[in-house]
């Protein structure tokens, strides 16, 4: 009953899945801030006796009768296709090495399940009168394509020779209006080595759906494998349902309390992020990037930790400030903006859809001289809680609606990112039925901002990375910056 959230591994991905059940659950509504300033569960549960009734109306299917409208995101993602419909920008691919026996039969029929399973996978959109809908088509069935590759020269050419065969597979171009949107390749190396290259359009998926497509295909190929039905949890909703509900609930006045928000914590002036760069920056960028990869030592992750602990903050809060002040020492200037996604499922019926629901958030901090940086990160923390509470804006409405100047130079709001995941990416995805499921690495790197940290959890410790445009920077003074990062972190913690 005194057990703190925190202290037990909470952060703020799990803090959100707490208040999707207690919506779901308990029907009431609190918002996420009540758990980070009442973090025991005696006391948590002291604020749910005060909390109000449910707000938000049900998240419940609706009839397919009617025309099914889009989502925010995928109406930009219809806008930007219709662009440029020869562009491979919003591929998302999964790349995986099978090793063991595979049974192409049974990796068939667990792609059928899937395509059974999520509407979404079926979907293909249409344009009537000017306005775009969704189409769920009743069955689909898309048929994996087999190659078989001959691979040669050393360890390295052979990894080379993959990576070209799973970019050709990535640029290959999909139409929305006639679907599928999701495409299967399986290239045979040897009797019990096989590589599949999954490749979706970002209009139907994001990355926790990869995810969850890696775990959902392990136990559909099992259950084929083993004659029995698939463990999973029915679903119910399916993705055209939360687009309805999404545009419903934000008309009905989300929309301008969510958006009021925003326009006083961002509003005025909207600075570009001025980083001393090795090139000038282009007319129109190239996107190209590289990225430097830094482990931070264990005793370094296991003190960050615990200070953030002790500062009442997520590990997450803590890099965030971390890398904002190594920015504010770079650029010199003392509003520093940076983009961050958020998952943006916090309703309990969305956790298990494959969909894309992915928002990014610009996330503020101000800088004055006699700051501490224990004052910077109480004011990270009370910036990123009222974010999270208004999480739901779709980031192109607060674009038009704060109309920064706009450049193909560099992107609108923020120009560098950053990421926090609560897991470093495994080495081996998932086994299933002795098949050893490793995710391929890759070598290259999209570059839609000037810089990206991503930072990794494990039991090993901390893993960052420091993506970047090759159009602005040298490897060089990415790694030097990285090692100023690391110093900035121990002085920290030692002070």
């Amino acid at each position: 009953l005194h057990d703190n959230f925190f202290a037990l591994g909470g952060h703020s991905l799990l803090a959100t899945q707490v208040i999707s059940r207690v919506r779901q659950v308990l029907q009431r509504e609190v918002d996420l801030r009540s758990l980070f300033e009442h973090a025991t569960l005696d006391k948590f549960c002291q604020v749910l006796d005060q909390a109000t009734a449910q707000p938000q109306p049900p998240l419940l299917p609706r009839s397919r009768e009617q025309a099914l409208p889009l989502s925010y995101a995928q109406e930009r993602q219809w806008f930007l296709w219709q662009l440029q419909p020869d562009s491979s920008a919003y591929h998302i691919p999964l790349a995986l090495r099978l090793v063991g026996p595979l049974d192409v039969a049974a990796l068939q029929q667990a792609f059928d399940g899937l395509l059974a399973r999520h509407e979404n996978l079926r979907t293909r959109f249409i344009e009537e009168q000017g306005r775009a809908y969704q189409r769920v088509e009743p069955t689909l069935r898309l048929a994996i394509e087999q190659d078989a590759l001959a691979l040669s020269g050393s360890t390295q050419q052979q990894d080379e020779q993959l990576r070209g065969y799973v970019e050709r597979e990535v640029q290959r171009l999909f139409d929305l209006r006639e679907g599928p949107l999701l495409r299967v390749r399986l290239a045979r190396l040897a009797a019990d080595q096989h590589l599949l290259v999954v490749t979706q359009h970002h209009i139907v998926s994001d990355g926790w759906s990869m995810q969850l497509m890696a775990r959902e295909l392990s136990e559909l190929y099992a259950a084929s494998l083993e004659g029995r039905a698939a463990s999973l949890a029915p679903l119910p909703v399916q993705y055209a349902d939360y687009a309805a509900w999404q545009r419903d609930w934000m008309e009905a006045g989300e929309r301008e309390r969510q958006l009021a928000f925003w326009v006083g914590e961002l509003g005025g002036e909207q600075p570009v992020l001025e980083l001393p760069t090795d090139r000038s920056r282009p007319a129109q960028p190239s996107y190209r990037g590289a990225r430097v990869v830094l482990p931070l030592p264990h005793a370094l992750s296991v003190a960050l930790k615990r200070q953030a602990r002790e500062q009442g903050v997520t590990l997450f809060m803590w890099l965030l400030a971390s890398f904002q002040g190594l920015l504010q020492r770079y650029s010199g200037q003392d509003d520093v903006r940076v983009g961050v996604p958020i998952a943006n499922r916090n309703r309990l019926e969305t956790e298990g859809l494959i969909g894309f629901f992915v928002n990014t958030q610009v996330l503020k901090a101000r800088f004055d001289a006699g700051q501490s940086f224990s004052d910077l990160l109480q004011q990270v923390k009370r910036t990123a809680l009222q974010a999270q509470a208004h999480q739901d804006l779709p980031f192109e409405q607060l674009v038009d609606a704060l109309r920064p100047e706009r450049s193909l130079s560099y992107n609108p709001l923020f120009q560098v990112m950053f990421n926090h995941q609560a897991q470093a990416p495994a080495s081996v995805a998932a086994e299933a039925a002795g098949l050893r499921l490793e995710a391929l690495a890759s070598d290259t790197f999209s570059a839609q901002v000037d810089l990206k940290l991503d930072t990794f959890d494990s039991d090993e410790g901390l893993l960052a990375g420091f993506s970047y445009a090759t159009d602005l920077f040298e490897a060089a003074s990415i790694e030097r910056l990285a090692q100023h990062w690391l110093r900035l972190l121990e002085q920290v913690v030692a002070d």
